[in-house]
């Protein structure tokens, strides 16, 4: 029986590496796209988890600092193989891009190739994920009139003030107006999760995360060592990001360009290269570790700039599997499920459609892959191969 125990962990940890490794080679579009290709994938097709507890993870990462979509992967491995799973989902997600940034870093110091057209292609892939992704969470999500009309004050809001406060004020609002409106309500979906994570491990992981943020500059000032001065630079950027990955470029930028570390053609260099790559945008970092360090620089600046998440998720999920099953807190959660709608609509619109669809030819290309994703029912890697072959035809035209 142990013996079939074990071989069905490593069956299961496998499984959890391989699917996210394929996510990691075709998750491009940023933080939201990935999110629509999580949902695809973990929520649709695997089936792992259901519609309301991925909608609760999704919350629960906009309220933690650190790159939401990775700390939804993290959580989702956490539940289907333990700690080791989300290290697993982590490292299938992170692993692909990370290694493209090393070598381009390494081998490659300016954008020689023009990757105009195909880029362009994975932009029009990531309105398709997107669109496919918000129909099925507000087919859940916002079933009554309350819940629609909370999606659409997030969107009308974050809209208008394209701002983090305005982003984080109307989830702190809507859990407020949920709160109000279904403290009371009972919800009949189950969640079957059960995350294998005691409270005891939690607050080690939340300890050791304010730790380290308090520790790491005493540490710098006093050793004055190269390496922890690079991982606290990291590890600090990473812990202060909220609304997604595209803030962290700023505050890496006011790390290491005023400074000298990086100069700014590299770093805009590698910005270039990172929209590129599928993954996670805070990625970025293993672009900037190389370039001061090499390959070993490349690995610590990823370990620093994703530690925080690590820590904040794993150490959050078991006080938040606990206090989510209480109805007022699950009112509040109803109400941040219905503004996630509302926020992925307005990202939808911006950044994602303004900056992808320009032309009718762009419209028509959507429309083929939606069509291809919901219709066709064709994996995602499909959806994105014909996305970027069919802008480089279109570029080159």
């Amino acid at each position: 029986m142990n013996h079939k125990k074990e071989k069905s962990k490593v069956h299961t940890w496998w499984e959890i590496l391989v699917v996210s490794t394929k996510l990691g080679l075709t998750s491009f579009g940023g933080p939201i796209a990935h999110l629509g290709y999580f949902h695809e994938e973990y929520v649709r097709r695997k089936k792992w988890i259901n519609e309301k507890s991925y909608a609760d993870l999704v919350a629960l990462s906009q309220f933690l600092p650190g790159p939401a979509s990775s700390q939804v992967g993290i959580g989702i491995g956490v539940l289907r193989g333990g700690v080791l799973g989300g290290v697993l989902s982590f490292l299938g997600f992170t692993l692909p891009s990370i290694f493209v940034l090393i070598l381009f870093a390494l081998f490659m110091q300016t954008t020689g190739v023009e990757l105009t057209g195909w880029i362009h292609g994975l932009k029009l892939v990531a309105v398709a994920i997107v669109a496919h992704a918000i129909i099925g969470m507000a087919k859940n999500l916002t079933p009554d009139l309350k819940r629609k009309a909370i999606a659409l004050l997030a969107l009308v809001v974050t809209l208008l003030w394209h701002t983090l406060a305005a982003q984080v004020g109307i989830i702190l609002l809507a859990a407020c107006l949920g709160y109000v409106m279904y403290k009371h309500q009972d919800n009949h979906v189950k969640s079957e999760m059960s995350f294998p994570l005691s409270r005891r491990f939690g607050i080690i992981c939340l300890s050791l995360f304010v730790g380290l943020l308090l520790l790491l500059p005493l540490v710098r000032e006093l050793t004055s060592i190269q390496w922890i001065d690079m991982f606290d630079r990291f590890y600090r950027s990473g812990s202060m990001v909220f609304g997604g990955g595209h803030v962290v470029l700023p505050l890496l930028e006011r790390e290491f360009v005023p400074t000298g570390l990086v100069s700014e053609e590299a770093f805009l260099a590698g910005y270039g290269v990172t929209q590129a790559v599928p993954g996670p945008l805070f990625t970025f970092a293993a672009y900037l570790g190389a370039t001061m360090n090499g390959w070993l620089g490349g690995l610590m600046a990823t370990v620093a700039i994703f530690l925080p998440a690590f820590l904040l998720i794993l150490g959050a999920i078991p006080f938040w599997d606990q206090l989510r099953r209480n109805p007022k807190v699950n009112g509040a959660l109803m109400g941040v499920n219905a503004a996630v709608v509302g926020l992925l609509l307005s990202a939808f619109y911006q950044p994602i459609w303004i900056s992808a669809v320009f032309e009718p030819i762009d419209f028509a290309l959507v429309a083929i892959l939606f069509s291809m994703l919901v219709y066709w029912k064709l994996p995602p890697w499909v959806i994105v191969v014909t996305g970027a072959i069919c802008g480089a035809i279109v570029s080159a035209l």
